[in-house]
């Protein structure tokens, strides 16, 4: 149903999960853990799915807060859950809120500063990565509640990996050199998400060793992870999402 990232599990009081697509009520072609109220998929399935997976986390839907995500580098710092519409990622201070975003190609970030207790989820596709959206999550965890990225601890999630990402030169171009691939049998290039978004990551102060990045990928792990690509958009999501449990 969920993984749950190394990084975060010296912290006794975070919750962090990422979903699988496993162990869910959805049918195809969303079997079966399908999280995402906005993709065409039974909507009372969808809420079943993110009942169980929020129960087994040990909290209830109540405590989330989430947006409709629309691919850009708008961020919340929020102290109540509940349903937004227009931010790719939210942030906050509050015990017992868990923030998540929905993904399904798209990296997900989710970054925990243990000194302010501060956490914040990240949907970063293409277009929010070239837009800096995670330098500006930390930079807005600074200006809000005195964020040091020395001391943050981040997870990089499952996405579409580089060898799959294949783009044209109007994506590409938008990315440095480093994070791109021209394969010149396919005359396409590659793009590399995790990487790039682990490169703002870095730049912004957060030290290499707190950070973890999943080996897994949508693609090649369809089995157990959904893929808007793959599956040629006829899919569920997943959540990414975390939060601080209140004693």
């Amino acid at each position: 149903m969920f993984t749950k990232p190394r990084i975060f599990q010296q912290f006794p009081k975070l919750v962090v999960a990422e979903s699988t697509r496993k162990d869910g009520y959805s049918e195809a072609p969303y079997t079966s853990l399908n999280l995402g109220l906005h993709s065409g998929d039974n909507l009372e399935n969808v809420y079943k799915n993110r009942d169980k997976f929020f129960e087994a986390l040990g909290f209830s839907a109540e405590k989330v807060a989430y947006s409709y995500q629309i691919h850009e580098d708008k961020i919340l710092s929020t102290t109540k859950a509940g349903a937004y519409e227009g931010y790719d990622a939210l942030i906050t201070n509050q015990a017992d809120i868990f923030v998540a975003v929905t993904v399904a190609d798209c990296t997900p970030i989710l970054i925990y500063d243990d000194r302010q207790k501060v956490v914040a989820s990240i949907h970063a596709g293409w277009r929010g990565t070239v837009l800096g959206i995670v330098t500006k999550t930390i930079q807005q965890m600074a200006t809000d509640f005195g964020t040091n990225p020395a001391d943050c601890f981040a997870y990089i999630g499952t996405c579409i990996d580089e060898c799959s990402f294949e783009v044209g030169e109007e994506v590409a171009q938008n990315f440095e050199e480093r994070f791109r691939r021209f394969d010149a049998e396919k005359a396409k290039y590659f793009v590399d998400l995790k990487q790039a978004n682990q490169a703002q990551l870095l730049e912004a102060g957060v030290p290499a060793n707190q950070i973890e990045v999943s080996t897994f990928s949508t693609v090649l792990d369809n089995e157990s992870y959904f893929s808007h690509r793959k599956e040629k958009g006829k899919t569920g999501r997943m959540l990414a999402i975390i939060g601080i449990k209140n004693d």
